[in-house]
């Protein structure tokens, strides 16, 4: 922290990426911008790319979640832990269900993000003491997949594609402003950095959104990002990189982990990371996903990129 101009109680952002199996934490530094602090390895997320949709499925939510004193445990089963919040304002609009989705130790998940015990100590203590600073609430980002153009090239034929550009909408607000962004959600999809039009206006998750207007220089940055994604994308397709689908058989872990999982067995992980908690299934922690041809062109490619039912519309 001292290396880079950040003091203890400045302000925290969290950054998940199910596919790379990394957590980001992210802290305000002197010049008013967040700059990476660190990237732990997840020990083990479940379920598969997507979001969470209806109690049970084990799936690690994607979205956006505010995480505030309240949703702190320091009595956890699983060590410690923060609940995410799941499901927000969208999720509930979207109808999907589900409770208790956290961020904890152990190496353990049934649709949460395992840090290991070690690492759920020092999560918690840089929130305990952002909040302690002054922080209502931290912000965390939960994403599939790092959000690069070949990522989102990759997974161009996945069902869930017009609400991972919904996510990239965030995560490019973030990336180029360095702050975190303002999160809004209507016409069931995120919106950053707006504010409505009309005084009397407000934003609904379930409603059509009102007239926004989304902050300038954000908004000129963000744009700029987005026309460089979009030609990177392009290329990416039109050099015959073919879309793919992964199918886990019950999420992954960290490839560190992992390889800890097969040289030495769960009861050598459990007692590296996770105390008294059984690491979960790890024969499905240890298979690859598969990874299917998902045909070379999609509407994306196309141009003809249709409305999923889960968001109004594409940026």
């Amino acid at each position: 922290m001292q290396a880079k101009a950040m003091s203890v109680s400045d302000p925290i952002l969290i950054r998940v990426f199910k596919k790379e199996a990394e957590l980001e934490v992210w802290k305000r530094d002197r010049s008013g911008q967040y700059a990476l602090l660190m990237t732990y390895p997840v020990c083990r997320w479940s379920g598969q790319l997507g979001p969470n949709m209806k109690e049970g499925d084990r799936q690690t939510p994607e979205g956006f979640y505010t995480v505030r004193v309240g949703q702190m445990n320091p009595n956890s089963a699983y060590y410690l832990s923060f609940d995410l919040g799941f499901p927000n304002e969208l999720d509930r609009a979207l109808g999907r269900t589900g409770s208790a989705l956290m961020i904890h130790g152990a190496c353990s998940s049934s649709g949460c993000f395992a840090m290991t015990d070690d690492g759920a100590a020092e999560l918690f203590v840089l929130a305990r003491e952002a909040i302690k600073g002054g922080q209502e609430g931290f912000q965390v980002q939960s994403f599939p997949f790092r959000m690069t153009p070949k990522n989102l090239a990759e997974h161009r034929a996945s069902p869930h594609i017009a609400f991972w550009r919904n996510l990239k909408e965030g995560s490019d607000h973030f990336e180029t402003t360095r702050r975190p962004p303002k999160v809004a959600s209507c016409g069931r999809r995120y919106v950053f950095n707006a504010s409505p039009n009309s005084p009397g206006a407000r934003f609904d998750a379930g409603a059509a959104c009102p007239a926004y207007t989304v902050e300038a220089e954000a908004a000129m940055m963000v744009a700029a990002k987005q026309a460089s994604d979009e030609t990177r994308i392009g290329k990416i397709i039109a050099s015959g990189r073919a879309a793919v689908s992964y199918t886990y058989l019950d999420g992954s872990m960290h490839p560190s982990f992992r390889e800890i999982l097969r040289r030495s067995g769960p009861a050598r992980l459990q007692a590296l990371t996770s105390g008294s908690v059984e690491v979960s299934r790890p024969e499905t922690a240890l298979a690859e996903p598969k990874v299917t041809p998902a045909g070379a062109m999609s509407a994306w490619a196309a141009g003809t990129v249709q409305h999923d039912p889960e968001t109004e519309r594409l940026p």
